[in-house]
């Protein structure tokens, strides 16, 4: 039930109706072959070549002796591979069939990890009993692979047979299998797939639904699958079955099928979604075997199935329907199906300018929603009656984030999350239907938080926005600019930086006397769809602008100063980061770059680059480059700035954000002639660590270059 089809960068998108789409761009295309034509690093983009292989070797051995060498490195790594292997931590925990609490858990002795199982009751005790369904380590022991577990899909209602996705080494790509649970093996000729991106859902024991390459290269430009096929058991892959065709140059994350199930496990509809690029998509409805499209607007996420009303938030006006942009609202599934160009939407919730959902979830009979109201937490649990949804809020602990986990499909309970940056998370059970809560886990301290408090602040963008952040200080601040800081900030794809309890950060750092800032800044989601919709292409700038004016907000403060001031962002927040370098180096004595995107002229080109034109634009259209190229932080490093010594990490393994990102920046800023530390880890994927203890040596690396520049 309630599958839900996630972006890898942002949330899920579920769209449809040219007539909404963006006019396109008639200017003539700049070739590929033109575009970063004379970079002499293009050699870093074959991802395992030998050349650029020896290269990260090279810079692997010049740069991790000097940070591990490091007397305090020791020290550093000893505490987060403690943090990272502790088994006091939360199982969290999902709802599966009748009695049944399923978890995936790592710790020292189970450094890929151990599939397990437990019951309510004993979930509850301080000790639970859990018994193995499936032991990672094990099996990539007796098969002599470095297995990665990317998630089972198994199939309900009995949830006995499940669809284990296998990574080699961390890659998006994986290998899937079916596993029965109950005899604890592999199925013999059982479903099976071999390595891909693959989109994949049950519709009974002997059906399966899949999006893959069924031909080598039968991809998207981005590396996505675009075909849809139905798989019947015992069937050879050849002789499935197509019910539908997306297009080689789609962008996004690649067509998805997927299941909706009442909570008797009984589909209730199946969808095909097709993205025409990151946040707009086409959404189909898959009727025999063919599909229908239908009249969504190109902006809306469908979030859950409950009471026959088929929930789903809207990230622009829909017009026909009386909808605003960041609504929540629900149609009667079987009139859709019946003629979805008559059916009427009906309003769940209109969030505030300062409000958004940030999460939906179903339990029997109730939907859930939470929703933060300026960057703070709340869940209200909704009920269907008389075509109106009434709501009651859920009396959890004020001023965190609030999350919400697994739900029962047989009554209205569900697993909820509460967490702050100085709180460590609870995990709670609540009735959706009486409101009861109960709290059934609470993570033990990791750092002493007594010395520091959080404050919310509002610094002023270049356009007079006003951005907020949170500051966790030390209780004890000489207002004097000394105190190391180190501020984090992603502001992309509408990904929301909510307060959450990071025990690395606070052992590592904050127990140290360092203070942690982490930035709301346009791109994410923090106030809705409108939040992010700010900061998208021609607009980037303003993204750069707001994290400039929070650094800028911080040495007004004098809480820090440049000096003490340092930055840290992956990904996205790799390409802030390079930002940051290129555009205002002056504010920074450190730059923590991870997994970055880099080289913004050929992203499109490496990687699952071109998945995200949505969020950046096409650098093959001249409008769109000439913004690109200004904040391109590859195109715009030079010689003769006052950059930063900076850290730079990438995985070889990442199939998401190619490494040659990190690669040519380090090379360029090296041949410029700065000093530059760099990492590359030779498995981990996009998360650059494959295990607990690569996460450890990763963390540790980190800051221990963030003392040495900011603390010293």
């Amino acid at each position: 039930m309630r599958k839900l089809v996630l972006a890898l960068f942002a949330a899920s998108s579920l769209m449809t109706v040219s007539a909404h789409a963006a006019p396109a761009d008639t200017a003539p295309r700049t070739p590929l072959t033109e575009l970063g034509k004379d970079d002499p690093y293009l050699w870093m983009e074959e991802i395992e070549g030998q050349r650029a292989l020896d290269w990260a070797k090279a810079q692997n051995d010049r740069s991790l002796p000097i940070l591990q060498n490091d007397p305090r490195y020791a020290g550093l790594h000893a505490s987060a591979l403690a943090i990272v292997n502790a088994k006091d931590r939360i199982p969290g925990v999902s709802f599966i069939a009748d009695a049944d609490l399923r978890n995936y858990w790592q710790d020292a002795d189970h450094v890929r990890g151990v599939w397990r199982r437990t019951s309510l009751v004993s979930y509850r005790t301080a000790e639970p009993v859990w018994e193995t369904i499936l032991d990672l380590d094990a099996l990539a022991k007796a098969e002599g692979k470095n297995w990665v577990w990317k998630g089972a899909d198994c199939l309900a209602p009995e949830s006995r047979y499940c669809l284990v996705s296998l990574s080699n080494g961390g890659k998006d790509a994986v290998v899937v299998r079916e596993y029965d649970t109950v005899a604890k093996t592999f199925v013999e000729g059982g479903f099976t797939l071999p390595e891909g991106k693959h989109r994949i859902d049950w519709l009974d024991k002997d059906t399966l639904i899949v999006a893959t390459d069924w031909t080598p290269g039968e991809v998207t430009t981005s590396g996505y699958p675009y075909v849809v096929k139905l798989v019947k058991r015992g069937q050879p892959l050849a002789a499935a079955k197509e019910i539908y065709r997306g297009a080689k140059d789609d962008g996004g994350y690649g067509v998805s099928p997927f299941a909706l199930r009442d909570h008797d496990g009984v589909v209730q509809a199946v969808f095909v979604l097709r993205p025409l690029d990151t946040f707009n998509a086409e959404t189909h409805l898959v009727v025999g075997d063919k599909t229908v499209k239908l009249p969504f607007p190109l902006k809306s996420s469908i979030q859950a199935l409950v009471k026959g009303q088929l929930v789903f938030s809207v990230e622009q006006d829909w017009a026909e329907q009386g909808l605003k942009t960041g609504d929540l609202a629900a149609f009667d599934l079987a009139a859709l199906k019946a003629d979805a160009t008559k059916a009427k939407a009906t309003l769940i919730l209109h969030p505030t300018a300062r409000e958004s959902v940030q999460g939906v979830t179903a339990t029997r009979d109730r939907l859930v929603v939470a929703l933060f109201e300026n960057v703070k937490g709340a869940a209200y649990a909704y009920d269907f009656k008389g075509g109106a949804w009434g709501r009651t809020k859920l009396a959890l602990p004020a001023n965190s984030t609030v999350s919400l986990g697994s739900a029962s499909d047989k009554d209205d309970r569900l697993f909820v999350s509460v967490t702050g940056y100085l709180t460590p998370t609870t995990y709670w059970l609540a009735d959706a239907a009486t409101g009861k809560l109960d709290q059934v886990k609470a993570a033990p301290a990791k750092f002493d938080a007594s010395t520091h408090v959080v404050e919310q602040f509002e610094a002023t963008s270049k356009d007079g926005t006003k951005i907020p952040y949170f500051l966790v200080r030390p209780k004890g601040i000489k207002y004097d600019g000394s105190t190391p800081t180190l501020l984090y900030a992603y502001g992309g794809f509408q990904a929301s930086m909510t307060p959450g309890y990071s025990a690395t950060t606070g052992k590592l750092w904050l127990e140290r006397g360092g203070a942690y800032v982490v930035a709301n800044i346009r791109g994410g989601g923090e106030f809705g769809p409108s939040w992010h919709e700010q900061g998208l292409k021609a607009n980037r700038q303003r993204v750069y602008d707001d994290f400039f004016a929070v650094s800028e907000d911080l040495i007004a403060r004098k809480i820090t100063s440049p000096r003490r001031l340092g930055v840290m962002g992956g990904s996205n927040g790799g390409l802030l980061m390079g930002v940051a370098l290129t555009q205002r180096p002056e504010l920074y004595n450190a730059i923590v770059i991870q997994v970055p995107l880099f080289d913004m002229v050929r992203y499109s080109q490496i990687g699952a680059g071109s998945s995200w034109m949505g969020e950046y634009g096409d650098p093959q259209i001249p409008s769109d480059l000439a913004v690109i190229e200004k904040y391109s932080p590859y195109q715009n490093l030079k010689a003769g700035q006052k950059y930063p010594e900076v850290f730079i990490e990438t995985s070889t393994k990442d199939d998401r954000v190619h490494p040659a990102h990190a690669r040519k920046a380090a090379a360029k800023l090296e041949a410029l002639g700065y000093p530059v530390l760099y990492y590359e880890n030779v498995d981990g994927g996009h998360a650059a660590s494959a295990n607990l203890a690569e996460t450890a040596r990763r963390v540790s690396l980190e800051y221990t270059y963030l003392t040495r520049k900011l603390m010293d």
